[in-house]
């Protein structure tokens, strides 16, 4: 068979695509640039296509017999979604994995969130195998942040007294190669969460003593993470994740003891923790591999 994975130089879709070369499957990445196809990695092809320029996707997708789909955050998601969906009913495409975000329909107040709804709604009903993955906020997302925790010894980034069941995104990318590839998983949602229900502060001590130093939680003061946010994002994207932060912070992320079941019979062992992720990446004198 052979996989497109759209978003395949993104954080999750990189992932995805070394999943799928090890189970022998023929990928092709799609990006806008061939610049970035030089660091593919070996026996994967590149294909240029724009979820923006829908004329592109068709020869994208010739030959394709399955798609795994992430979209960015961006104020035209929604119709990116279903230009993908769409283009893959065209060429004859016979699966379809979507990368939603766990619960979106609990937080439509959530602009990324309720973006995700019309795109599974669409998938549910394309004719399409399908299998939509629901993850929780990434394990990953930490390295953005890693001058703060490691060189400030503070850790920004709002959660909730609730907790989060945060996840490890080779988790996510192994979830979603099996979802292509393998029988008896077509519609179906997995929520894509980790074992552990995470606070702020737990996260913050989780650093503390892998690192052996003090690191302070302070994510719970949004109007300082939206400053430190405005220098780097544009206004709309800061407005969206605030907004989501500012729902973690009121009620949290959590997987129920089902879903988390449900996962670790997909995968055929448990989810990876976060404590075993810090000391991965996080250890002292450790280089981040941001792969």
């Amino acid at each position: 068979m052979k996989a497109l994975v759209i978003g395949g130089t993104g954080t999750v879709g990189s992932q995805v695509t070394l999943e799928l070369r090890n189970r022998g499957v023929a990928v092709a990445v799609m990006s806008r640039s061939a610049d970035r196809f030089a660091s593919l990695p070996s026996g994967v092809e590149g294909v240029v296509g724009d979820l923006q320029q829908p004329q592109t996707l068709p020869p994208a997708m010739a030959g394709v017999d399955a798609v795994f789909l992430a979209t960015a955050l961006a104020p035209d998601e929604i119709n990116q979604g279903l230009e993908a969906v769409e283009a893959a009913k065209a060429a004859g495409v016979r699966r379809i994995v979507y990368m939603s975000v766990q619960a979106a329909e609990q937080a439509v107040h959530i602009p990324h969130f309720a973006t995700k709804i019309p795109i599974e709604y669409a998938i549910r009903h394309s004719g399409l195998e399908w299998t939509i993955l629901r993850p929780n906020n990434f394990f990953q997302n930490d390295f953005w942040v890693r001058d703060a925790i490691v060189q400030a010894g503070v850790y920004p980034q709002p959660m909730s007294a609730r907790g989060l069941n945060r996840v490890d995104t080779r988790d996510i990318a192994e979830a979603a190669a099996i979802c292509l590839t393998a029988h008896g998983v077509a519609g179906r949602n997995y929520t894509v969460a980790g074992p552990d229900l995470l606070t702020g502060e737990q996260v913050a001590a989780t650093y503390a003593r892998v690192l052996g130093r003090d690191v302070a939680y302070v994510g719970a003061d949004l109007a300082a993470w939206e400053a430190a946010a405005s220098k780097m994002m544009p206004r709309w994207m800061v407005l969206d994740l605030r907004i989501m932060y500012a729902h973690f912070l009121e009620h949290g992320l959590v997987a129920s003891p089902g879903e988390l079941r449900d996962l670790e019979t997909l995968l055929g062992r448990p989810p990876r923790g976060f404590e075993a992720f810090v000391r991965e990446f996080f250890s002292a004198g450790q280089a981040v591999a941001q792969g």
